[in-house]
């Protein structure tokens, strides 16, 4: 792929009025009722199913993949399906090959009618389904009527699809003031307004509060009412019941409730909860909350997108640190003579090509009289290449990076292949569409496919499809 002579090249192009997404090799349009495969030299159509009613509408969905070695109960699942949940609150199972239905729960039964989210806990594993945030009609407020459950979480085993409970998230157990929760790898992450992030143990959390386990069509008999488990109109039991406010795992304050766990020994990353530190990260130790020496990582840009820090998904335990113009991988190490702490220390950096920019303050014209300039270019001026985003390609153990030049009316961007060990640049390639830096943009590189999708405002949708063309002849010259 990093050969010389192995080339890149624009081979579909579609456009589309709804949302386009990408799932290992898929390419879904149409709210999921269009499949195109992007493996072969020439996107082709998988499936396409007639235009749903906007009751039907597909909220949010997961692509969910058969593991490895397991025997598992339907022929079915062992093929890739998707997840999908409908706006009035079905889960389906669907065929990734046909768009088929293979299984369905219906999930709102008295307690929720608007679930909207589904996530991984384990991936492939546990999923979470959640609701949008219950609010209650202004004249239920006005009237002094209390909402107090904010969110119901639903808790699914995969392949096979098994349900194992549901609870809600109350203010009388969590506070008054939350305004969101996740789980993920089996922590409960519950954030408030106030920029405060807490832990808790999900699992000893299910474990605990389960009043009775139900199954996936199973008849039941729960609090007056009689039903069928997961078939409309019951839905789902809320079995999960927390009375009281479980052991904390871990608190911590961060602007804009921030927050990542990750690196060896455990560390985490926030910035401190006041504004004048926004673009300020602080690694500390997860075991004391010791801050690292050196860990106060700042790049002082002069921006208007702010610069991200996040642990490498490659599970080295590195941290990758993107500003405008630089992209610094870090490590942990121990201190030295100080086996107890941990120092912060650069593995490499990415630099941008901004060798021809000039932005010198004061120029003089050819009659010589002398200007000078009453503002500063920002870091991120779209007239200098910029990073705009920065991925881990695991299968090739590449980093890739998206950088961005405005020229005039047209921006041009290139995809960079970098190797993840050392930084060094291993092939550039140039995206022939015009890049806006308004617009939202996302590049997915997968094996030898390169796959770009664009929003433009008022809804309107772009899709470009590269894909590796090796020119055989030259590769086999002596």
């Amino acid at each position: 792929m990093c050969q010389e002579s192995t080339k890149f090249k624009n081979v579909w192009t579609t456009h589309s009025a709804s949302p386009i997404a990408y799932e290992r090799g898929r390419i879904y349009m149409d709210n999921y009722q269009c499949c195109i495969t992007s493996i072969a030299q020439q996107p082709r159509l998988i499936y396409q199913k007639s235009k749903c009613a906007k009751s039907e509408k597909i909220e949010d969905a997961l692509l969910l993949e058969c593991p490895m070695g397991e025997l598992l109960p339907s022929p079915s699942d062992y093929k890739a399906s998707l997840i999908v949940l409908t706006v009035q609150n079905w889960l389906l199972r669907l065929s990734a090959d046909s768009g088929e239905v293979l299984e369905k729960v219906y999930l709102a039964g008295s307690c929720c009618k608007f679930f909207r989210y589904l996530s991984w806990d384990t991936p492939q594993e546990v999923m979470i389904v959640k609701s949008a945030q219950n609010k209650l009609p202004a004249a239920a407020r006005q009237a002094g009527i209390q909402q107090t459950v904010l969110f119901y979480l639903a808790v699914f085993q995969v392949l096979p699809l098994s349900f194992i409970g549901m609870l809600e998230i109350n203010k009388k157990i969590f506070g008054n003031s939350v305004t969101d929760v996740a789980v993920s790898n089996g922590i409960l992450i519950v954030m408030y307004s106030m920029g405060l992030v807490r832990l808790y143990n999900f699992k000893a959390i299910l474990e605990q509060f389960m009043e009775q386990q139900f199954h996936l069509g199973q008849e039941f008999n729960w609090n007056g009412q009689v039903g069928i488990v997961g078939k409309y109109p019951f839905g789902l039991p809320c079995n999960i019941k927390i009375t009281d406010t479980p052991p904390l795992l871990f608190e911590a304050s961060s602007l804009e409730n921030a927050f990542q766990i990750g690196g060896y020994p455990w560390h985490y990353i926030i910035t401190p909860n006041k504004k004048k530190h926004k673009g300020v990260f602080h690694i500390c130790s997860l075991k004391d909350n010791a801050l690292a020496k050196n860990g106060i990582q700042d790049m002082k840009c002069c921006s208007l997108e702010p610069d991200w820090i996040y642990f490498h998904p490659d599970m080295s335990g590195r941290i990758i640190h993107v500003g405008p113009n630089l992209i610094k991988v870090l490590k942990l190490k121990e201190v030295k003579n100080h086996a107890d702490q941990m120092e912060i220390a650069e593995d490499f950096t990415i630099v941008a090509n901004r060798e021809n920019c000039v932005n010198n303050s004061v120029t003089v014209t050819a009659s010589g009289r002398v200007v000078k300039k009453r503002f500063t270019l920002l870091d991120d001026d779209p007239e200098q290449e910029t990073f705009k985003i920065v991925d881990y390609e695991d299968e090739l153990d590449l980093l890739s990076t998206v950088a961005v030049t405005q020229i005039g009316a047209d921006g041009r961007a290139h995809l960079d292949f970098h190797c993840n060990e050392h930084g060094i640049l291993l092939k550039s390639i140039p995206l022939k569409e015009s890049w806006d830096v308004t617009y939202s943009h996302e590049v997915y590189f997968d094996k030898d496919l390169v796959l770009h999708i664009e929003q433009k405002p008022n809804r309107r949708f772009s899709c470009y499809v590269y894909q590796m063309v090796c020119d055989t002849a030259r590769d086999d010259d002596p």
